[in-house]
């Protein structure tokens, strides 16, 4: 297809023109603090892909989302206000159309002391979010530029959303995603990839559970055998979370974090105890909640306890199926095209891609820039992969547009 390489070219070379415009487009929103709870921070960012979008002639809208929902520090179910999703729509009458997502929010906190951007050497770049996923959120941005820039634009439709609480699960944004990736053909999300560019195919579940442990607050030193010790309830329950990693080697629990307790001269009343779980099919999924259920209820038959049980999975197992297979397939031929190494590998980790998968749309989740250390103060990204991974994108669109794959 003569044209098509033409086309190709093109876009490989403008993309390869961009690389500066990325670069500097990362660390801004990068030196923006975007701690998914720290809403005016998210909203910044969120502006300034509004603005980028609206270049576009696509509608660009925003749209309000539910408050997440937690248990604080008193036991007591409190709601937060989540900023609003950004949400843009092109072609939606074309027959063939794409989905892409990617989110806002990060994990460090306006305390935390990870607060900017800089060059550690050449070509390597630290920050908050550089690759989760800011970085991500900028390769989407400019292979959507590069494919409006094709002749091949008008034979596909896209939609974007950018959410702002995909790292506490996205549990207020993922019936927006998931209604709205429903109208597409396939996803691509813009998650991380591994150094090395190596994609992630299948993703393990994941779910937050809190429970609360109550018992009976007195004077430690006069009426000890009277009280009710909610910490030492929460340790047991800690330790008979932490003993089920030995019962299914697949699954990992992991017990985060234990609030409670308070003056040494006082028997503590309340404890909460928050655990993590990750699993493999919905067999251990339902293993897992079937087993909170029932230390919850033995610690409810206790003389002056109570258990309380607050959580769910936020995230159902990833696994490949047949059209998710063949788009994997699409995605290699594509990097090799470009000379790129691409392996495949399973992780632990869950992404919104994991809640696409779940109401039947194929997606790959990766498709964003290489670098590592996530999650911590060491976060870096490869600069030189963000045009990489733009003409991986771009490239992998055009060639849908043009019927030179199918998913069916």
């Amino acid at each position: 297809m003569q044209e098509f390489g033409t086309e190709f070219a093109k876009v490989c070379q403008w993309l390869d023109s961009q690389s500066t415009s990325m670069r500097n487009l990362v660390e801004a929103t990068c030196n923006i603090n975007s701690y998914t709870l720290e809403t005016s921070g998210v909203d910044q960012v969120r502006e300034i892909f509004r603005l980028a979008f609206s270049d576009f002639g696509a509608l660009v809208s925003e749209v309000e989302i539910p408050d997440f929902e937690i248990v604080n520090s008193q036991g007591i179910l409190e709601k937060r206000p989540l900023a609003n999703v950004l949400h843009v729509v092109q072609r939606p009458a074309v027959g063939k159309q794409c989905f892409l997502c990617i989110h806002l929010d990060t994990v460090y906190e306006p305390t935390s002391a990870f607060q900017t951007c800089f060059e550690q050497q050449p070509g390597i770049m630290v920050g908050p979010g550089v690759i989760d996923a800011k970085g991500g959120a900028v390769i989407m941005l400019f292979a959507l530029r590069a494919l409006e820039r094709s002749s091949l634009r008008t034979k596909l439709g896209w939609e974007v959303v950018l959410n702002s609480d995909e790292e506490i699960g996205s549990p207020s944004s993922q019936e927006f995603i998931k209604s709205r990736a429903r109208q597409c053909d396939f996803g691509l999300l813009f998650e991380p990839a591994l150094p090395d560019g190596t994609l992630v195919d299948r993703r393990k579940g994941s779910g937050n559970f809190s429970l609360i442990a109550r018992g009976k607050s007195v004077h430690s030193g006069r009426d000890f055998e009277k009280g009710r010790n909610a910490v030492i309830a929460a340790a047991d329950i800690a330790l008979e979370l932490h003993r089920l990693n030995e019962e299914h080697p697949e699954v990992t629990i992991n017990v985060a974090r234990i609030d409670g307790g308070g003056p040494l001269n006082v028997v503590p009343d309340l404890a909460i105890v928050r655990v993590n779980a990750r699993v493999d099919s919905a067999e251990q999924q339902e293993w897992f909640e079937m087993e909170l259920d029932r230390i919850a209820k033995k610690w409810m038959d206790r003389d002056g306890i109570t258990c309380e049980l607050h959580g769910a999975f936020f995230s159902p197992p990833k696994n490949v199926d047949g059209a998710t297979q063949r788009l994997k397939e699409a995605i290699s031929a594509t990097a090799r095209d470009l000379d790129l190494p691409i392996a495949w590998r399973n992780t632990g980790g869950a992404s919104d891609g994991n809640k696409l998968a779940a109401v039947g749309v194929p997606n790959i989740d990766t498709m964003g820039a290489r670098g590592g250390e996530i999650h911590s103060s060491d976060e870096y990204l490869l600069i030189d992969s963000l045009a990489e991974r733009a003409k991986l994108t771009a490239l992998v669109l055009m060639r849908y547009a043009a019927g030179d794959f199918s998913l069916d």
